[in-house]
């Protein structure tokens, strides 16, 4: 990681606090009467399933989503005629007593948009398409043609802008990492920064007309191209004294379940910390009523987060956050360095009895052939506190006890200690190998890391109590940043048994977090039992915990332990069943560790979005499926009943396919 000037640092500050949690201040849009901004709740919203044509079903489906807490509903318009059906689904819900406000989503059509524009309470325009050009070709512009193709667009765009402006039609502006122009991508290339100019084209020529009826999106299935991007954006606004307009937090394509929690939490959840955001979208590819519940465990966090404890202010930021960099550390033992990020089970409070007790974190032993196995997602470390596994270990998983404990056991030669900080500074007999110290930020003080910063045999355990956990950790790391201090870290947050999928967010919030910006050599996420807790129950949250810190490491592009898919959560341009075909490709493919797979409803954003996967499954027609690999069609007009067979021969042709009879028995 590289260590930001003084200079450089003064340019870095992209929320209004990176230590005290503040909303960012922006002005108030009014969308149908709910109005979004810093000065009102944190917005929840999500888009419909169904095809818009489908004027009953639209109503139904937008008063599930109401009911389960949506305040804006988007519906997508593809062509004029759905921009028209938008009349007949408003005025079916006014008739119901139904006011909530909906939003044209608007590709390729500025007709659509200008009719939609009309009838609804918002349009979202996509830059990447609206007029412009996206072709996947490598084009070289020169500055004439770029102002021209420039001239082009603001010549499609303003009639909309003057009518949003008549009818007091609110506006977003959303970048799609997936579908940036070409004549964006000749000059900016496939990137944050790409993202963020391709919106200010736009909200420029907005300006130039009065109307500031807008928010912002820079949405990417990338969390670190999404974190990077937002806050590049707000710096460019500041830049600019443009409007500090509110800004609309998504992950694009963010998938189902846990895997769709985990992504989403670490990218909104990280930009939320720092007081960035005014309305969520969490896209999961399940039914539309179940994203706003998730939206809203993501949001309840920071109600009451301005009461936290005070945390040392920065005033510059010692890293680049526009830019991803893993923090240079030394390796110890294998931790940190060039050493993929660990994962540390927490079974303190789990008393091991039996062989199948390891199952729960991915180590399996094998009767026959008499020896142990794991999975891709086996633990590296077992904590086990003041109860020793009473037999031996795996090859793969080394144990970690208390100090107290590994003083006299009797194998400690091949254990490893977990100290606290005074402990630590009254030892006598440490590891020669490897020795964890338990701490916070102000334990860590500069005695302490003035003895440590030259042992290469220390690993810390960074936690914190502080409500606003997050800033108070990575406060620590510019710390240690600055001062030049290459100690490993392994980030530690424990959670209560019982959260259910706030747990999930939670903790991919807390660490997520730290590991876009490069902090953290691995996880310790330690559950919290109630007393009564039986033991099967505290394996089966062994399990749960064990596979979070492997979704966080993996959602946020740290290390790769299963295979991943970039699926859209659905909407009426959709050309199949998206749950019911996620579902079929994952039970095929899920084995394959660290392929990425895309599986797209329709182009509009389809083969752009999938710029980050290995695979793409792409509908382009009833029944009719595009394969790619990359960004290059493959076979067109698959017909759908072939396409997943077809999927995995064009794996298999690439040498990535592995049978899944060879890991079933590690499942």
């Amino acid at each position: 990681m590289t260590v930001i000037t003084p200079s450089e640092q003064k340019t870095n500050i992209y929320c209004p606090s990176l230590t005290a949690y503040e909303r960012r201040k922006t002005i108030t849009i009014n969308i149908g009467g709910i109005p979004m901004g810093s000065d009102y709740p944190i917005r929840v919203q999500s888009m419909t399933t169904v095809d818009t044509m489908d004027t009953q079903g639209s109503i139904d489906e937008v008063i599930r989503m109401v009911d389960s807490g949506c305040e804006y509903v988007r519906i997508t318009a593809p062509s004029v005629k759905e921009a028209q059906n938008l009349e007949n689904i408003r005025n079916g819900l006014h008739k119901l007593g139904i006011q909530v406000p909906l939003i044209a989503d608007i590709h390729f059509t500025p007709n659509a948009a200008e009719l939609a524009a009309r009838i609804v309470e918002k349009v979202r325009i996509n830059p990447g398409n609206y007029a412009d050009r996206k072709r996947f070709e490598v084009i070289d512009y020169t500055d004439a043609s770029y102002a021209a193709e420039l001239e082009r667009i603001r010549e499609k765009f303003i009639p909309l802008v003057k009518i949003c402006k008549e009818y007091g039609t609110a506006m977003r502006i959303g970048t799609n990492h997936g579908s940036l122009s070409d004549r964006i991508l000749s000059r900016y290339g496939d990137t944050p920064l790409g993202m963020v100019e391709s919106a200010l084209e736009f909200l420029r020529i907005c300006e130039e007309f009065n109307y500031y009826n807008i928010a912002l999106s820079m949405k990417s299935s990338n969390t670190q191209v999404m974190v990077e991007a937002y806050r590049q954006l707000v710096q460019r606004l500041d830049e600019e004294g443009l409007k500090p307009y509110p800004l609309h937090l998504g992950v694009t394509e963010a998938g189902e379940a846990e895997d769709g929690r985990i992504k989403s939490a670490v990218g909104i959840g990280t930009l939320l910390e720092d007081g960035l955001g005014d309305t969520v979208r969490v896209s999961l590819t399940e039914a539309p009523e179940k994203e706003a519940p998730v939206a809203r465990a993501l949001i309840e966090r920071y109600t009451t987060r301005s009461a936290h404890a005070s945390i040392e202010p920065i005033e510059h930021c010692p890293i680049n956050p526009f830019q991803y960099t893993r923090r240079d550390t030394r390796e110890s033992y294998n931790i940190g360095h060039l050493n993929v990020p660990r994962v540390i089970a927490d079974y303190s409070g789990i008393e091991v009895q039996q062989l199948d007790d390891l199952k729960s974190i991915g180590h399996f032993f094998l009767p026959v052939p008499d020896k142990w196995a794991m999975n891709d997602q086996g633990a590296d470390f077992i904590y086990t506190g003041k109860k020793p596994v009473p037999f031996m270990l795996p090859n793969g998983l080394r144990e970690i006890l208390d100090y107290s404990q590994w003083l006299g056991h009797p194998e400690k030669h091949i254990k490893f200690p977990l100290f606290e900080v005074p402990e630590w500074n009254a030892a006598t007999d440490i590891s020669a190998e490897l020795n964890f110290i338990k701490g916070d930020i102000h334990t860590f003080d500069e005695l302490f890391l003035e003895d440590i910063s030259g042992k290469n045999n220390v690993v810390l355990v960074l936690q914190t109590a502080n409500l606003h956990a997050m800033p108070e950790m990575r406060r620590f790391f510019y710390k240690l940043t600055e001062q030049h201090i290459k100690v490993p870290v392994i980030i530690n947050r424990g959670y209560n048994t019982d959260l259910g999928d706030k747990l999930t967010l939670y903790s991919a919030t807390d660490i997520g977090g730290l590991l876009v910006d490069g902090f953290g050599d691995g996880t310790l996420l330690s559950p919290k039992f109630a007393d009564n807790t039986e033991h099967a129950e505290k394996l089966k949250a062994a399990a749960s915990y064990n596979s979070i810190a492997f979704g966080i490491l993996q959602a946020a592009r740290t290390r790769m332990s299963k295979t991943e898919y970039i699926s859209c959560p659905s909407c009426g341009r959709t050309l199949f069943d998206l749950q019911e075909t996620t579902a079929m490709i994952r039970k095929h493919t899920e084995h394959l560790k660290g392929v990425k797979i895309g599986i797209m409803g329709c182009i509009v954003n389809g083969p752009g979005e999938m710029a980050d996967a290995d695979y793409g499954y792409v509908g382009m027609g009833k029944d009719k499926i595009a394969l790619y690999r990359g960004q290059e069609v493959i076979k067109r007009s698959v017909h759908s009943s072939k396409a997943v067979e077809e999927l995995i021969e064009l794996i298999r042709e690439d040498g990535r396919w592995i049978e899944p009879e060879e890991r079933e028995i590690l499942a």
